[in-house]
């Protein structure tokens, strides 16, 4: 295994070291010298629920352990391996990294979720690890409500070598959107990064700039957007799911990319949205930096989870 490759599954253990904490203590709470009866199956289906973890990825749980060690002793160890295997079997059908398509010139990448999910971040992580890859990256700076968002984009594109398309605060971001999307095509990008707003305090107008950011960048490029990328903060918990609802039936959402699991002890929220909606979650993010937002892995997110080594 590569030094990339274990440092990285280091600081996703650690990441998740709050999530899989909650877990552990629980899990040994439950099962110090105990067999597996009905009460402790019980007692471990509301560990599950109360990590985030669906109702039905706790009774599959369960329910495995039920068929196969019932009226046995079992270790912390062998309870932690069980859910780890169906947090995998769950998670590996939407563990699909965003693959950029280098025919496309560029692949744009609508960015949409609420403000404070992560969204601006997220984008200059994006841009740093494709400017890397050696790909032309333009960023249209759309959220122009926050000069902070904007500033934010601006000093990245400065950082990596990246294309910033900005306008005036409160500039219309479709027309805005339209402009970065003309100058991609122009310089021959391989990437456009388009952030956005996301005060959902009021759906209809966030709905209308959305949809009318889409009408008209498909004016240029009828398959555009190409993506379009959900930024979901673990931290809200069961609010992700709301959210991935009103995103998904707003505009139609390709994939997630799921923020700050090192912050909270609910990262078993992604189990759960993966298991209600099937959105594929391209990558997740794990701290500050560039390096810390890597495409998601189903087995190694499983194990870092419930605290086993990946």
């Amino acid at each position: 295994m590569s030094e990339e490759k274990r440092s990285w599954l280091q600081r996703l253990k650690a990441g998740l070291s709050r999530s899989s904490s909650r877990l552990a203590e629980g899990i040994g709470t439950i099962f110090t010298r105990r067999r597996l009866d009905d009460a402790s199956l019980e007692e471990l289906e509301e560990l599950l629920i109360a990590t985030d973890m669906s109702l039905g990825m706790a009774s599959e749980v369960t329910g495995t352990l039920r068929r196969t060690r019932f009226n046995q002793e079992v270790t912390t160890d062998e309870v932690k391996a069980a859910i780890a295997a169906e947090v995998a079997r769950l998670l590996e059908p939407v563990a699909k990294p965003l693959r950029i398509d280098s025919s496309l010139k560029p692949h744009v990448v609508l960015v949409v979720g609420v403000n404070g999910s992560g969204k601006t971040t997220t984008i200059a992580k994006l841009a740093k690890q494709y400017r890397d890859e050696g790909l032309g990256v333009v960023l249209a700076a759309g959220d122009t409500f926050r000069a902070a968002a904007v500033e934010q984009l601006r000093i990245w594109g400065e950082r990596t070598g990246a294309t910033v398309v900005t306008r005036p605060q409160g500039a219309d971001a479709a027309g805005l959107a339209y402009d970065a999307l003309a100058d991609a095509k122009a310089s021959g990008a391989d990437v456009l990064l388009i952030d956005t707003a996301g005060r959902l305090h009021n759906k209809a107008d966030l709905m209308a700039e959305l949809q009318k950011i889409v009408r008209v960048i498909k004016k240029l490029d009828p398959a555009a957007p190409h993506s379009v990328l959900l930024v979901l903060d673990a931290t809200t918990g069961q609010n992700a799911h709301a959210q991935a609802e009103t995103f998904r039936d707003m505009i139609g959402v390709t994939g997630i990319v799921m923020t700050k699991l090192d912050g909270t002890a609910r990262g078993g929220v992604l189990v759960s949205l993966a298991e209600k909606y099937g959105i594929p979650v391209h990558a997740i993010g794990v701290g500050e930096s560039a390096e810390d937002l890597r495409p998601f892995e189903a087995e190694a997110f499983a194990k870092s989870l419930v605290g086993l080594s990946a």
